[in-house]
């Protein structure tokens, strides 16, 4: 019987350590340089924003964790009613940055209550 019960908890924590979903990969786009650009002052976000649209699919569905893995700290976020959660990412310098213009361009993510992305835009 203490085999069995063994058996059962190595199988269950194999399962568990199993089922983790995988960070994807984003083609043309350079996680480490977007990273490096905070409050997108450099303006090397611009450059990598197409690639990121046309690959937003992959990121729905992530975890806030996941997401920061991917595209690091956002620069602004915002705690909405019912437990929704915003992330920005500057695109365009911010009003900090030296070379900023009047309204920057943002890379917004929306997470649902559950903390998965939900709609990925530009604002």
């Amino acid at each position: 019987m203490l085999i069995f019960k063994w058996f059962r908890f190595c199988f269950l924590f194999v399962i568990i350590l199993g089922c983790g979903k995988t960070i994807p990969s984003l083609e043309n786009f350079d996680t480490d340089q977007w990273k490096s650009d905070p409050l997108a002052c450099l303006n090397k976000r611009s450059e990598m924003v197409s690639s990121l649209i046309e690959q937003k699919s992959k990121l729905l569905a992530l975890d806030e964790i996941e997401i920061v893995e991917v595209l690091g700290k956002p620069d602004r976020h915002e705690l909405y009613k019912r437990n929704q959660k915003f992330y920005y990412y500057y695109i365009e310098p911010a009003g900090s940055c030296d070379t900023s213009k009047a309204s920057s361009q943002q890379l917004v993510i929306r997470f649902n209550a559950v903390g998965l992305a939900k709609e990925i835009g530009i604002e």
